[in-house]
């Protein structure tokens, strides 16, 4: 890899960072820095990760303007058995970004030219000032002023992040003239935005069988509910065989996590529409408001550079940890159902996942299994996982990610989940933090019940 115009290297952390990243943030693409490596390529390290990664955060908040959180990545990583820091920059929506020192002048914006970050001319700068996009939901005033953030400071909590009293403002939740915006109305206890979930009889939107709207409250609650809801309606098809059982999902759940949670973060509530999503006998489908951000044409969406439609969103996400990287989503969805699973218009974004067939094909006439056979299978699916899930509880109590490392699990199926549900709905296992059931400390325990039940279990075989 050499230096181009979406990569540059720095050997160390010097006071041209700004600079560097003032450059990517205007360009159309963002941009990737490396620190830890010259030039060359040649990587030389960083003695002190934490140290850098924390000044790195903190000149960037400070010195650009307008404010970038939400729009970097800040990654430790190894590069030839040495210590580095991968920065990565999206291109902005609030162009020109600045170097608070030099405001918006020819000092202050520079731009992204090949290898270089070359300064901007003033016509540009005034070029693209005129064009900025105000109508943004971080300046959007809310349409209530009374807010409460308790399921918020909830969810901060349970990944040991605190809430102050002045978090508003550090989460950029006030309007330049110090009222709630409307990122803040989203993310409060109570509003008016859901998010929908419709289910139809056929291929058609002509036999509603049900439609819900999860919402009302936080938008990180309501996400989380209609994620719930997805592993619900995502089947597992199981062909039992000798010595293995192979097991696959109608939806890669995967893919299916990128789209709704892309769906949510990039959806433009400016004018009030909300994302939806629609179950139809052969397909299911993910339609965000807004079409692509501005300054993002279909090349730049395929290739994974990210541009934040809502950075105050994006950035509440990230610290939760709902979203892992900038970029990351569209790529893992390419993987698998490539460009033709996207529907790309001026007012509109929509991802269609088309089911995948069970292992025998005559359980299905349109690759989704009937009503009654999806419900004994998914109750099958159910008891097996729950037996699986006592005995890797019977040594020791485990938390839930460490549950679907010992069963051999990629992710938190909707089985394991169902499963999980109804033996502590039974009192088979139980929360070794019942008090707090959200804690990251969280673990499941067996019951004298569930062992009970256990040792049943194993004398049946």
């Amino acid at each position: 890899m050499v230096e181009n115009n979406r990569i540059e290297y720095k050997r160390e952390l010097t006071d041209g960072l700004e600079k560097e990243v003032v450059a990517f943030l205007n360009y159309k693409d963002g941009g990737v820095i490396y620190i830890g490596i010259d030039t060359t390529g040649t990587a030389y390290g960083i003695a002190d990760i934490d140290a850098t990664q924390l000044a790195i955060k903190d000149r960037l908040k400070n010195n650009i303007q307008p404010s970038i959180m939400g729009l970097f990545d800040i990654v430790h990583e190894q590069r030839d058995g040495t210590a580095i820091i991968r920065l990565t920059v999206a291109g902005g929506l609030e162009k020109p970004y600045y170097l608070k020192k030099y405001g918006m002048t020819e000092k202050g914006c520079f731009l992204r030219v090949g290898s270089a970050s070359e300064p901007m001319p003033q016509d540009m700068i005034e070029s693209l000032y005129g064009k900025r996009v105000r109508n943004t939901i971080g300046k959007m005033e809310s349409p209530r002023l009374e807010l409460r953030f308790e399921q918020l400071k909830i969810y901060y909590d349970t990944r040991g992040l605190k809430l102050n009293d002045a978090f508003m403002k550090n989460l950029e939740l006030l309007t330049p003239d110090g009222k709630p915006n409307y990122a803040a109305y989203l993310l409060a206890d109570e509003n008016g935005a859901s998010l929908q979930v419709a289910k139809y009889a056929d291929t058609t939107r002509v036999i509603l069988i049900e439609n819900r709207d999860y919402g009302r409250c936080s938008l990180v609650k309501a996400l989380k509910a209609v994620l719930d809801r997805v592993d619900v309606e995502n089947t597992i098809y199981t062909k039992i065989g000798y010595p293995l059982r192979e097991e696959r999902e109608m939806i890669d759940s995967t893919a299916m996590r990128e789209a709704v949670i892309n769906a949510v973060v990039h959806n433009d509530y400016s004018y009030g529409a909300t994302p939806k999503l629609e179950f139809f006998s052969d397909r299911v489908e993910i339609t965000s408001m807004g079409g692509l951000p501005y300054g993002v044409d279909e090349e730049d969406f395929f290739r994974g550079f990210s541009v934040p439609r809502n950075k105050e969103l994006m950035r509440v996400f990230r610290d939760l940890e709902i979203v892992e990287h900038l970029g990351s989503g569209v790529p893992r969805i390419l993987e698998k159902y490539g460009r033709n699973a996207f529907e790309i218009r001026r007012s509109f974004l929509r991802v269609v996942f088309h089911y995948d067939k069970p292992f025998d094909e005559t359980m299905a006439g349109t690759g989704a299994q009937s009503g009654a056979q999806s419900g004994a299978q998914s109750g099958a699916q159910s008891g097996a996982q729950s037996a699986a899930i006592l005995s890797a509880l019977s040594k020791s109590p485990l938390a839930a990610a460490e549950l679907t490392e010992a069963l051999a699990l990629d992710t938190k199926t909707g089985a394991f989940k169902r499963a999980i549900k109804e033996l502590l709905e039974k009192q088979f296992i139980e929360y070794t933090l019942p008090d707090k059931p959200n804690s990251r400390l969280q673990k499941y325990r067996l019951t004298d019940k569930g062992r009970d039940l256990l040792n049943k279990l194993n004398q049946g075989k």
